[in-house]
């Protein structure tokens, strides 16, 4: 579905990060990944196997693994969200391309992510767009409440200050789109091959879709 809205008419462009800023393809967030399996299995005292067994049935249930380890094991947020996001991005290179469709993108940007600010600096600084995104709200910001629940974009519009009739939200996870919708802002869906991701991508919330970031970017300059 292409982009059919005038980008003069947007404010604000609200960007999730992993596998958005960059495609899903890459399987960065892989990494990112294989560092929760190994914190859940020194915490469970049980094999990778078995791990992956929790920690996917933890995010199911509760959107993040970390949100179900603090309400089963209260573990500490702060002790797995270190763990998790040390990972090496020195092989990234800077995306001249991204950064010239965000260079000529009117309007904010932001980053409304379930990461944190330093996994998300980390993260742009590696592909050189950091200086795109004026605010970066994380899930410590949202008191560890992860997307798509309606109490972190209470958080993110009141830290923010965003109209989100002004306001475009690009996502991965379709279900995440839910309640940006509800607020009044345009949603975008991000195409992915992994199961959870797509939940929610027939939805009426789901206003636009393209198989990557780029891809969305380009659209808009070809409407335009």
């Amino acid at each position: 579905m292409t982009a059919a809205f005038p980008t003069q008419s947007i404010g604000d462009w609200i960007f999730d990060l992993d596998n958005t800023i960059y495609p899903a393809k890459t399987n960065l967030f892989r990494r990112v990944s294989v560092r929760i399996t190994e914190f859940v299995a020194a915490h469970y005292n049980v094999a990778d196997e078995d791990a992956r067994v929790i920690q996917k049935d933890l995010f199911h249930r509760y959107g993040t693994t970390m949100r179900g380890m603090m309400s089963e094991e209260n573990i500490q947020p702060k002790v797995y969200l270190d763990y998790v996001h040390d990972i090496d991005v020195s092989d990234l290179d800077h995306d001249q391309e991204l950064n010239s469709m965000l260079t000529a993108l009117p309007g904010r940007k932001h980053i409304f992510t379930n990461g944190t600010v330093p996994h998300a600096e980390n993260i742009l600084s590696a592909y050189g767009v950091r200086h795109h995104f004026d605010q970066i709200f994380d899930i410590v910001a949202a008191d560890y409440i992860p997307k798509p629940d309606q109490y972190a974009f209470d958080c993110f519009l009141k830290q923010t200050g965003i109209d989100p009739n002004g306001a475009v939200m690009i996502e991965d996870m379709a279900a995440n789109l839910q309640p940006a919708a509800a607020l009044g802002m345009r949603t975008v869906w991000l195409a992915s091959d992994i199961e959870w991701a797509n939940r929610g991508s027939d939805e009426a919330y789901v206003h636009f879709k393209a198989d990557d970031l780029k891809g969305f970017l380009r659209s808009l300059a070809l409407a335009g």
